[in-house]
């Protein structure tokens, strides 16, 4: 299984493919140095396989690398952020955490 992981700045989304076919994409909003992360989606045939944990990793880690904030309204990623605080709370700014429940 090969995989591989493009941002699509123009259309404000991530997309995973896996074996050359799109699996999963990550829709965010980007607006003065914050990426508000929206709605992960997986193909339904390709669920269950951490192919979202994957995806949503990858693009936390290049927002640490941009330096950008994240805002984690998809609730995928407010649970994958809730459950890895040690590894990515720094990344939701911490006069909007509060408004995530990470108080």
């Amino acid at each position: 299984m090969a995989i591989e992981i493009v941002n699509h700045a123009a259309r404000q989304r991530w997309e995973l493919f896996e074996d050359n076919e799109l699996a999963a994409v990550l829709v965010y909003r980007l607006v003065d140095g914050v990426e508000d992360m929206v709605h992960v989606e997986v193909d339904a045939d390709r669920g269950g396989r951490g192919l979202a944990a994957l995806l949503v990793a990858h693009a936390l880690d290049d927002a640490r690398d941009r330096r950008l904030f994240v805002l984690p309204s998809c609730p995928y990623v407010h649970r994958f952020i809730d459950e890895r605080r040690d590894g990515y709370l720094d990344l939701v700014p911490p006069e909007r955490r509060g408004d995530f429940g990470f108080e």
